[in-house]
């Protein structure tokens, strides 16, 4: 059964709590007893041997965990004699029996279900007389490791949440990423590591998610590793804001065999749950446009007492969007250059690519992560790909390790006409990047090289797509059809999104025009600058400044100066522009036909109709 069939039939238990729970509660009742019943059956087949070994134990003075984690197989273990199916034997303490199931975990799995609140759920179903039917309900669903991967329960909880979000008026998107940007992303991070996609390579790399969601980045980073090198080890780390995402999440590494003490909970800006560690990879996709007030005391103090010690020494972002620092915590966990380095990957919307002016907070992180040389490429996707949102969205890849081909130069692709269409929307989500669009993605970026994407459309109307790298030949225009091009893959000097922002100085005038001298200070006998007529010009870095105002100033104003005192350093990265594509009008008389044809084909239809 596929992973939306199973979420499918198991959301179909909101049928028996419609009236005594509001829809936008439906959620609170479903997702933790999908995680119980998952835990139910992963330990089943070894539950006799952990509760023969817990009664031998018993009474001994000696901590049973040990023995019982053996015997169980699994990172967690229960204790009890009952289990979901068993709990129907007694429908009169059924809630008291559930309680005593759940305190037989340990306390790692016990900690999920308090995330969940489930005490207040268990009572609230007892009291409407529907606990028994609930727990009938997923007895009956076989959750086993052997009729549902790893894989597919992840994508079960996803298609769960989703609903449940939509129910709630809840942003999904928060709480999970969508499966083909993922797989972009995790092609992205590791395409370029040859010694851990090797077979037969025993290597043992870390994996990081600061906002970790379901955890289905870290899934999906695992899962595409040990795909190519089943010898290779991922060790998981994560942490995540949300309760219940963090609760699933955790369930979800704990049945996978990772150490869910690396799953942690709270804010990663104001609560750093991984002070001092560094990472091999990372991947993120945090809030657009959130704004991080509720954090700003901690953020700032951080940045003002710990400068470039800390997480955020290269300047903060404006309060409104805090994308950019989870950016910079990324960056911050690195491993230095010496010993390996690390591969960042992280999804970010427009702003942070242009947004503040020179010496602005945006534009300084902008500044030191390309003066040090770690952004590798950009990538804009389509949009309408994520579920809570249909804005313009980008993919940073970054690294302390770039190839010595890659050194100096930042990559942009521009894949946001690599899409096709899905048969049913899922939120704002309409559109996907099918294997071969991310393929074709991967391609270009391991290439390094400058490409244009092909658009040819034949006389029918119908299109088809190829990419032409630098030095081919582009196909011809199909008979009665037309061929377009556009930019690909470009590549740039990070130097080419640097700027100086200089001010240009006009005098002030008296009433007869002669200009004002200043009595007095450092400017004496020089003309006084008058703030009404004072401009800002951007001089691209590699530029001269004299040269620049000398063409471009001096011509219109000859009593121009520049202010050097009030030059800043400033980069932006305008990928719309590098890639905008100038297309002219039609002919006009190619517009009248149209409009002929399309005034005769109503006329044809009026006589039709008045006849």
């Amino acid at each position: 059964m596929s992973g939306s069939s199973l979420s499918s039939l198991i959301w179909s238990v909101a049928d028996l709590l419609r009236g005594d729970y509001k829809p936008a509660e439906y959620g609170r009742v479903i997702l933790p007893f999908t995680v119980l019943r998952r835990l139910d059956c992963v330990l089943a087949p070894t539950k006799d041997a952990v509760l023969k070994e817990h009664a031998a134990r018993e009474g001994s003075g000696v901590n049973p965990e040990p023995f019982l984690l053996r015997k169980a197989n699994q990172p967690f273990y229960n204790a009890s004699l009952l289990d979901l199916p068993k709990l129907l034997g007694d429908p009169d303490h059924i809630g008291a029996n559930m309680e005593a199931y759940i305190a037989a975990f340990p306390p790692v799995v016990r900690d999920i279900f308090e995330r969940f609140g489930f005490d207040v759920q268990i009572e609230r179903l007892r009291k409407a007389k529907l606990l028994y039917k609930v727990t009938e309900r997923f007895a009956a669903f076989d959750l086993s490791p052997a009729r549902v991967t790893n894989h597919d329960m992840g994508l079960v909880f996803e298609e769960l949440i989703r609903k449940f979000a939509d129910l709630s008026n809840e942003t999904a998107g928060e709480h999970f990423t969508p499966r083909d940007a993922i797989e972009l992303m995790v092609n992205l991070l590791f395409i370029e590591d040859d010694e851990i996609l090797t077979p037969g390579n025993r290597v043992v790399r870390t994996l990081y998610d600061c906002t970790a969601g379901t955890g289905g980045m870290l899934s999906s980073g695992e899962e595409f590793v040990v795909g190519y090198n089943p010898q290779a080890t991922i060790v998981l780390y994560g942490q995540e804001l949300n309760d219940e995402s963090y609760a699933i999440c955790k369930a979800d590494m704990l049945i996978k065999g990772q150490d869910v003490r690396n799953i942690v909970p709270g804010n990663t800006l104001s609560e750093d749950g991984h002070v001092g560690r560094r990472f091999d990879y990372m991947l993120a996709n945090p809030p657009y446009g959130s704004d991080w007030k509720k954090v700003q005391a901690e953020v700032t103090k951080e940045h003002e007492q710990l400068g470039f010690a800390g997480r955020f020494g290269p300047g903060l972002p404006g309060v409104s969007d805090g994308q950019m620092l989870f950016l910079l915590n990324l960056v911050a966990k690195m491993r230095p250059a010496q010993e390996g380095g690390s591969r960042i990957g992280i999804v970010l919307n427009g702003s942070p690519l242009f947004t503040g002016g020179a010496g602005s907070g945006a534009s300084e992180i902008r500044r030191y992560l390309l003066e040090n040389d770690l952004v590798e490429a950009i990538v804009a996707l389509p949009t309408d790909m994520f579920f809570n949102t249909g804005i313009s969205t980008y993919v940073w890849v970054l690294t302390n390790r770039k190839p010595q081909s890659r050194r100096g130069l930042v990559q942009l692709i521009d894949a946001s006409a690599l899409w096709e269409k899905m048969r049913r929307s899922l939120g704002s989500k309409r559109r996907r990047m099918s294997a071969e669009h991310i393929a074709t993605v991967t391609r270009l970026f391991s290439a390094c090289q400058p490409a244009r994407l092909v658009t040819l459309t034949d006389a029918d109307g119908r299109t088809t797509q190829a990419v032409v790298m630098e030095g081919e030949a582009a196909p011809a225009a199909p008979a009665g059809g037309k061929v377009r091009l556009a930019p690909l893959s470009l590549l740039f000097r990070t130097e080419a999104f640097g700027y100086r922002s200089i001010t240009v100085e006009r005098p002030l005038r008296e009433a007869k025009g002669p200009p004002v001298l200043a009595q007095k200070g450092k400017g004496k006998g020089k003309p006084v600058p008058d703030p009404a007529l004072r401009d800002t010009e951007n001089v691209p870095l590699a530029e001269d400044v004299e040269a620049y105002v000398a063409r471009e100033v001096l011509p219109h104003v000859p009593d121009a100066w520049v202010d050097e005192t009030r030059t800043r350093i400033g980069y932006e990265i305008p990928f719309t522009r590098h890639f905008y594509v100038f297309e002219p009008p039609r002919p006009l008389a190619e517009i009248d036909a149209d409009l002929k044809a399309s005034t005769d084909r109503m006329r044809a239809m009026l006589d039709g109709l008045a006849a």
